[in-house]
């Protein structure tokens, strides 16, 4: 009789379908960082929100355990086939992330899936961001609008990138890609 793992081969195929889409997205999102920070720095934290896709993409869709972390290590090895040199960036952001919303889907035992949970996980990643980028890009040298804009713009957009993963995951559900076997 076959065991029942958590983390099936079609389950690994999923994160790892979900890991190369959202991946590529998130390259994108390196590629333009150098681009942002040299223009409009304020707007970082907005395009960095990206990078939580593929943790609540897997967690709505599969509804289980290490999903999130997973998924995020391998969007971040595909991101870094846009960068090379952010390899450490990327994959130090996916532990992080993944970590987060894996923390947070541990909270609740991994029983409540509601929008709610997603949220509060981005939220900690947005006030996170916003404080730790802030300081690293020493953006206190940015007049006081750019400032305030900057942080409003960090904790909002892992929460806007949020609803947009949460949508798309919700969209791969009614699709089937998380059969009745897979998740409860």
């Amino acid at each position: 009789m076959a065991r029942h793992t958590t983390l099936s081969t079609r389950v690994l195929l999923v994160c790892a379908a979900i890991g190369v889409a959202t991946g590529i997205v998130g390259g994108i999102a390196g590629v333009l960082t150098p681009v942002v920070l040299a223009t409009v720095p304020f707007t970082y934290g907005l395009l960095l929100g990206a990078h939580v896709l593929p943790g609540i993409i897997a967690q709505e869709v599969l509804r289980l355990p290490l999903v999130a972390i997973l998924t995020h290590v391998l969007a971040a090895v595909v991101s870094s086939a846009f960068n090379p040199a952010w390899t450490g960036r990327f994959i130090g952001t996916a532990l992080l992330f993944g970590a987060i919303q894996e923390g947070v889907a541990a909270l609740t035992r991994y029983r409540a899936w509601g929008a709610w949970r997603f949220f509060i996980s981005a939220f900690i990643i947005g006030v996170l961001v916003a404080v730790v980028v802030f300081f690293a890009a020493h953006l206190s040298a940015l007049p006081l609008w750019a400032q305030i804009a900057y942080l409003a713009l960090s904790v909002c957009g892992p929460v806007a990138w949020t609803a947009v993963g949460l949508a798309i995951g919700a969209s791969l559900r009614r699709a089937g890609v998380a059969r009745q076997g897979t998740a409860r």
